[in-house]
């Protein structure tokens, strides 16, 4: 199977950071609220507000600021 379009094959919780890197290929939100991700270590984050707790984004996120981010419960899918 191509693996651009595999399902995650490993997890891990998150701890939003505005510096550290992440690599994720998607989010899983646990408890809802706003979520800021910068997609390049070299970009600003993006807030995407009021994400609804279950939510899988299918976003690649290299970071997941802590500057902005009020959910919580985030996994990270790879």
């Amino acid at each position: 199977m191509d693996p651009s379009i595999a399902p995650a094959s490993r997890a891990a919780a998150v701890t939003p950071n505005d510096t550290a890197m992440v690599g994720a290929r998607a989010l899983y939100i646990g408890t809802a609220g706003d979520v800021a991700i910068a997609p390049r270590r070299d970009m600003d984050p993006v807030i995407f507000k009021n994400v609804p707790a279950g939510t899988i984004l299918p976003v690649h996120a290299a970071i997941v600021a802590l500057t902005g981010t009020t959910a919580s419960n985030i996994i990270a899918l790879f």
